[in-house]
Order: C-alpha cells, then structure tokens, then sequence
C-alpha cells in the first residue's frame, strides 16, 4: 500500500487534484508529486470572472486560474481547466437565490461540493484515469472496518468537516485531503515556501466566490428581479416596529442592521431577528430568549454511517463557527432527521447545516428546515415558536 492507502506504488497511482489556485490546493499537488505521484491538476471555471479579475479573496476564477497553471507549470505536470460555469449557475447560484427568497440562509459551498466539486469532478477525475482525487480540504480520512471514514482536521481552527458533510460514502472512497493531518496553516505556508510556490503568500478565500463584494442581497436581487417585496417589521408580541426592503436582507439571530431606528425590547434588550416569513413579507424581531430553540427539523439526510432507528448521542455542529453541542439525533422519514438538542441553542437558521459527530468522526448531518422550542414559558410567541421554513 503507498500512502494514499492504494496498492500501487506511487509512480504507478495516478493523483487528480482540485487546485482553485490557493495555497492549500497547491501545496497539496506539490506534495503528492514530491512523494512520486502521477499528479494531474484540474481547475473548475465556476463563474463570470470578469468581476474578480485582480480582486483578492475568492477563488474559482481569474486570477486563480492563472495561479493554479503557474504552479503546475513550475511543478511540471499536466494541467486542466474546465467550463462548469453552465452547470455551476444552475446547481448552485440558482439554489442560492430561491434559498433566499424562502427565508433561509444557504451555504453555497457546501452546494458547490455536493452538486459539483463532489459529484461532476470526481467523474471527470475517473475519466482521466485518477486512481483517487485529492483536494486541499482541512479534514481526515481514516481508514476505517467498514470503509473510509471522515474525520475532523488535526488543526480545530482549520477543519472543514462542517462544509463536507454531504459527501457520499462512494465519494470519500475515491477522495484524499493530504493536509487534513497538518498542524497547523503556518506549515502550509512553510510548505508553499519550500517548493518555490508564487501563491504561498497569498490570502485565503473570503467571500462566496460568486458575491465578490459581500452584497448577497444584491446578487439575489439581479437574480430574481421582481420577486423581492418590501414589508413589515414585527415583534413577536404584535407590534409593527418598522418596515423592511426585502426579507432577503435579513437572517435568523441578526442583531444589527435591522432597520427599526435603534428600538429596544420593554426592558431595553437589544433585539434580534427571531424569523422571517417571506409569503407575508414579515420580519419578526424580539428578545435573545425568543431565539432558544431545542429541537431541529432536517431534510436532506446524508449518513456516513448506519444510523441507529432509535436515535443517535452525538455532538452537533449549527453552523461552521459555532462549537458542537450535545444532542440526540432520530432518523426521520423522507430522508430527514429530528435533533433533540440538550440544552436550548440561539439563532438556528433554516437553510444552514446541522452536522453530526461522535468525538472526532463525521456520522452525517442535514439541511435545516425549521427549529422549534418545546418549553413556552421562555416567554416565545406561539405564532413565532419556529422560523418559517418555507
């Protein structure tokens, strides 16, 4: 076995890398070639790149493409670059704007991995006649009884996990993440430096590649004319407080921005986005209490792992900055799940991802369609208990 865990040796094993130009894809190319791999290099054209040409801190695009073939070219291997702009619009950006226009908060990333990266890549990496593809991903793949496993990165600060939780078990058969084992960034960087790369001091990726300036409001607007209605602001008690341009613009556990001139809660509490309600145009505000929420609706169940009938005590992730919490997860019908959170979370947005784990490994996780908080004496309005899902 070579160290890709493939009975070859190494010159024999045929590596295609996902390079977006960054340090981290690159590095990882440079690595596998160093150790004797047949590295072939493949770099997807998502978007317009005419909007981010020059621009640092997205990637996909532009400049990145340049810095992706510069490296391979200094390394000396083969290099490709793909159209998936067509395919990147419709599985993506599309999903972007309508998630949106729901009243959720997407995560195009992990959206770009599930439809994309991870699914019309990996056919394309076969066709090239990859023995496996590698990426630059922060995350491990253990070798485990039943088959691959996913595991948090060795760096906490670094890990990835979160963005790949819908990857397949076929799919983490065939992938690689050579530096989910590296301490830390810094011995990226160091590596970069070592093999002569001209992006080792570049900056890592922001911003949603596709929303170069931040404004996802914007984009989803140019996406969707027409299809964005002004309205009220409402707290949970009833009051009307203001009136907003668009549900777009707000998310769930919002506490700034709001629009409503600075007004307070009865007892001069700041006050937060508690749910949107895109069909009435409504955004509901209120206390950071009415945001405690205890149990979380999913669709779109991925498992890496058989799941238990009877639930599953696990640790949950709610979003990628956020700490893993403990919970107990039921597989539900329709490919979704219940998640019984044991203490009460604040600010869980439909439209973001709920991923589970068992200390260090990934056993799965969904997409948020609704949450909901079974202890009303916190004081939470029964017709605002869980934002709309849509």
């Amino acid at each position: 076995m070579n160290s890709l865990g493939i009975d070859k040796p190494a010159s024999a094993t045929r590596v295609v890398v996902a390079m977006s130009g960054g340090v981290d894809s690159s590095v990882t190319a440079a690595l596998l070639q160093a150790e004797g791999y047949d590295v072939v290099g493949i770099t997807l054209q998502l978007y317009d790149h005419g909007l981010t040409v020059g621009r640092k801190g997205a990637c996909c695009a532009g400049q990145d493409i340049y810095d992706a073939r510069q490296v391979a070219d200094r390394l000396g291997f083969p290099h490709y670059v793909l159209d998936y702009e067509s395919r990147f619009g419709q599985a993506v950006i599309d999903d972007f704007a309508d998630s949106y226009l729901r009243g959720e908060t997407p995560i195009p990333c992990v959206r770009c991995n599930q439809r994309v990266k991870f699914r019309d890549l990996l056919d394309t990496a076969r066709d090239l006649g990859g023995d496996c593809l590698a990426t630059g991903h922060y995350v491990r793949r253990v070798a485990g009884p039943r088959g691959a496993e996913l595991h948090r990165a060795a760096d906490p600060s670094r890990d990835q996990s979160y963005f790949l939780f819908a990857t397949t078990q076929p799919q983490l058969d065939y992938l690689r993440f050579p530096l989910g084992g590296l301490a830390s960034k810094a011995e990226t960087r160091a590596l970069a430096e070592r093999f002569g790369l001209a992006v080792a001091d570049k900056p890592d990726s922001q911003d949603i590649c596709f929303v170069p300036d931040g404004d996802y409001a914007g984009v989803v607007a140019k996406l969707r004319p027409g299809a964005i209605d002004p309205g009220e602001i409402v707290h949970v008690d009833g009051r009307v407080l203001g009136r907003h341009d668009g549900v777009i613009g707000y998310t769930v556990g919002q506490r700034r921005g709001l629009g409503i001139g600075g007004i307070r809660g009865e007892a001069g509490e700041p006050l937060y986005v508690v749910g949107l309600d895109p069909a009435a145009r409504r955004v509901v505000v209120g206390p950071r209490t009415a945001l405690a929420r205890d149990r979380v609706i999913l669709r779109e169940v991925n498992w890496l792992t058989d799941p238990d009938p009877r639930g599953e005590s696990v640790t949950v992730k709610l979003r990628s900055a956020q700490p893993a919490v403990p919970a107990t997860v039921v597989p539900g019908a329709e490919g979704g799940a219940v998640v019984a959170l044991a203490e009460p979370q604040y600010g869980i947005a439909p439209g973001q991802a709920c991923v589970f784990y068992r200390g260090e490994r990934v056993l799965g996780g969904g997409w948020i369609a609704a949450a909901e908080q079974s202890a009303p004496h916190l004081g939470i309005g029964a017709a605002y208990a869980a934002p709309a899902a849509g």
